[in-house]
């Protein structure tokens, strides 16, 4: 993610601009430009020429992606400054080896960094562009190393901090990262050093350098100090009150999934009051996510802890993925993680919570709603939700896993095994939005009888990557 930087002081917006003269572009090229975590298109390509007027406040880094035939998907990092001219050349389309001119002090320690590693760049932009990825590991981590050896000869500063950062989130989801210990002695040495403006950044670059150990599902939840939108301190264990199952949504301004899921997780909250109490933990910076209209509409505890979350997200998120969801029980203990959002998903985990004990956090939209056992078969009742016009298939595959034993399904009544089928009762009484479209369907599967009557059982629909498990349904 890419630090916005805006030092105090100044009393209005100013501007900046940047010119290219790019002739391998192709014409109509869009042109994406990114402050922190919000993006947008801003302009594009024409006659091979670009031109941006940026609005600024004091040191702010901009990324820029150029997305058009040839170009790679990567990030273009410029620095400006309130008046700075910036002019950009290339004779390719590998955008971030571009000429950059400038009189911007820090995007001149920048030009350095790119320069430094300008052959293992375009070595590997060009092998991305070939769909050769397994091959650009090795190269991705040379380039690693030679930025940590340049950057004691930098100056620190935004450019230096923030390449620091990016090579700190790889540590941080890098397993056994080869050179934590020389990142984490440049991290020490740059926060004795780094201005005061970029302290929250070297926070965060501590915090990635040096994560919490990550919380399993069973383990108790550990309690962070959170802030609202006024400024005001809370802890993660204020949710609980009321003896509360609390959920927590990890998610981020610029996160599309997440602003999807608003209208079914306002339904969800509302029927679940009470009983359950949401923690939204926004990743944003702490003055965008104040700020921004889809925060300020949040219907539940809307908190952040000052460091785009990271603290708590090393605890609680086995992926910097957003949204992400994690369950805890009443008594403080984790229940389940998931990852994503899909339509239909709180409406599935609605009835999880409030019908047969079930962990259905593989598809959160699939749920089992009865379960009928006698000595010639096992009648299992499922609904699924999802958008009207999604199809899902059932394989024929599917058993179920009990007393160290499968059971096979022998009969279906509502779908046909292996055929698509259509969702066809409407969820929701809503007419417009995302609610209005989400349908559910009802069917039985019948299995193979258990020998013995278990406590808990688990639904599998085969044995792929990619299929449905229900897991510790209750009898």
């Amino acid at each position: 993610m890419l630090a916005l930087i805006a030092m105090m002081g100044l009393a209005q917006t100013q501007t900046a601009t940047i010119t290219g003269e790019v002739p391998a572009v192709k014409d109509g090229t869009v042109i994406g430009l990114a402050t922190g975590s919000l993006g947008h298109d801003v302009g594009t390509v024409q006659n091979g020429r670009f031109s941006l007027s940026v609005p600024v406040e004091d040191v702010t880094l901009v990324s820029l992606d150029f997305m058009g035939e040839g170009c790679p998907s990567r990030t273009f990092n410029i620095i400006l400054r309130p008046g700075a001219h910036v002019k950009v050349s290339g004779t390719d389309c590998l955008y971030p080896l571009w000429k950059v001119e400038s009189d911007v002090p820090e995007q001149q320690t920048q030009n350095r960094l790119v320069d430094h590693c300008r052959d293992l760049l375009e070595k590997c932009m060009k092998l991305e562009l070939a769909g050769a990825w397994k091959e650009t590991e090795p190269i991705r981590l040379e380039i690693t190393k030679r930025e940590l050896d340049i950057l004691p000869l930098l100056p620190i500063d935004a450019a230096s901090i923030e390449k620091l950062y990016e090579i700190s989130i790889s540590a941080k989801v890098t397993k056994d990262f080869p050179y934590l210990e020389q990142a984490r002695a440049l991290e020490k040495r740059f926060a004795a050093h780094a201005p005061q403006a970029l302290k929250t950044q070297m926070d965060e670059i501590h915090a990635n350098l040096y994560p919490p150990r990550l919380l399993q599902v069973g383990d108790q939840a550990v309690d962070y100090e959170l802030f609202d939108l006024q400024g005001n301190k809370h802890h993660l264990s204020d949710a609980f009150a009321g003896g509360r199952y609390v959920l927590l949504d990890f998610w981020g301004i610029g996160c599309g999934p997440c602003r999807m899921a608003e209208a079914e997780m306002n339904d969800f909250y509302e029927k679940m009051k009470g009983k359950l109490e949401i923690v939204g933990i926004s990743a944003d910076d702490f003055s965008q996510w104040k700020e921004h209209e889809f925060s300020k509409r949040i219907a539940w505890k809307n908190w952040n802890d000052g460091l785009k979350g990271l603290n708590i997200v090393s605890s609680y998120c086995d992926v910097h993925a957003m949204p992400y969801y994690v369950l805890l029980s009443p008594d403080k203990h984790i229940v389940w993680k998931a990852m994503g959002y899909v339509p239909g998903y709180f409406m599935g985990m609605y009835d999880a919570l409030n019908g047969l004990p079930q962990d259905n956090t593989s598809n959160l939209a699939l749920v089992v709603t009865k379960v009928d056992v006698d000595a010639y078969a096992t009648k299992v009742s499922f609904r699924y939700y999802t958008l009207k016009e999604y199809p899902f298939v059932v394989a024929r595959q599917s058993y179920l896993a009990a007393n160290g034993k499968r059971y096979k399904v022998t009969a279906a009544d509502g779908i046909t095994l292996d055929e698509r089928t259509f969702v066809n009762v409407k969820a929701h009484t809503a007419t417009e939005g995302t609610l209005a479209n989400i349908y559910y369907s009802d069917f039985t599967l019948t299995f193979e009888p258990f020998d013995t009557k278990p406590a808990t059982f688990d639904f599998r629909e085969g044995d792929g990557e990619d299929v449905f498990v229900i897991r510790s349904i209750s009898l």
